[in-house]
């Protein structure tokens, strides 16, 4: 693979590539450089990417290596950044339809900030594949692939990140999300 294949899996997979960056570091600056980097190292092993093969799960196997190390280095020197927390209420899905009342709009910001703050409060081996499942749009062979885990793996803990998220849902007294 040469440097102009690599712009067009950018122009491809950058969207849900930068999702996933963001979904990992919590802050815009962290996951502009987390996307850089990613992009930067897949340059330098361009000559290993093989096109025939999902291109982005490599891309993403690359963020979060790097994203693992730059955490490692941060409790090495027992740094403790603070995350700042996105709140984008245009992106927001439920808000953009018209026939939504300011009660539920509320109730619906309320219920994804739970929800987000369930995923966030998970222990790395269930986020990281929950986000490149859900952000990134991964399938579970990809994930499996990109972790060097088998897909049963990805599958027991997709399904326990789901049901810690749904168990956080009925401890705050929401029936059905």
């Amino acid at each position: 693979m040469d440097i102009s294949e690599l712009n067009d899996i950018v122009l491809l997979h950058g969207n849900a590539i930068y999702g996933f960056c963001y979904n990992l570091t919590k802050n815009k600056i962290d996951a502009d450089d987390l996307y850089q980097e990613s992009f930067l190292k897949a340059t330098e092993l361009c000559y290993k990417i093989d096109k025939d093969k999902n291109t982005k799960s490599f891309i993403i196997s690359l963020a979060v290596g790097i994203w693992k190390n730059q955490r490692r280095k941060y409790a090495w020197r027992q740094r403790i950044v603070q995350m700042d927390e996105f709140n984008d209420d245009l992106n927001n899905s439920s808000l953009l339809k018209d026939d939504l009342t300011p009660e539920e709009i509320a109730i619906a910001n309320e219920r994804d900030k739970l929800i987000q703050g369930a995923a966030n409060a998970l222990k790395d081996k269930y986020k990281i594949p929950l986000y490149m499942y859900y952000t990134a749009e991964l399938s579970v062979g990809d994930i499996a692939q990109a972790l060097k885990i088998p897909q049963g793996t990805v599958k027991s803990r997709l399904h326990k990140a789901r049901q810690i998220i749904k168990d956080c849902m009925e401890a705050n007294e929401y029936e059905k999300f």
